[in-house]
């Protein structure tokens, strides 16, 4: 579950567990925010930060489209040459 573990005030043992929660029990629930809400109930952390780690997960397997965690690291790192570049340009 790569994109889950990262920074932020929640260890990422309980963001990979609700994700986990979610994905195995969202069957159970009548929408998948329902899902979302119960589990976030039950380990006490916001419903909506919830959904984002979750969003996080689909986009990085390749469930919902989207920029994976990988590809905007890459983007990330490929802008901060870029600035570094035009900076020594200046020069």
């Amino acid at each position: 579950m790569s994109g889950v573990g990262k920074g932020g005030r929640y260890p990422a043992e309980l963001r990979e567990r609700a994700v986990r929660m979610v994905l195995e029990h969202q069957h159970e629930y009548a929408s998948q925010w329902k899902a979302i809400e119960s589990v976030a109930e039950k380990l006490n952390v916001n419903a909506e930060t919830l959904r984002t780690w979750l969003r996080r997960v689909e986009v990085d397997t390749g469930a919902r489209p989207g920029v994976t965690s990988q590809e905007q690291a890459r983007i990330k790192e490929l802008e901060r040459e870029n600035r570094d570049l035009r900076r020594a340009n200046e020069i």
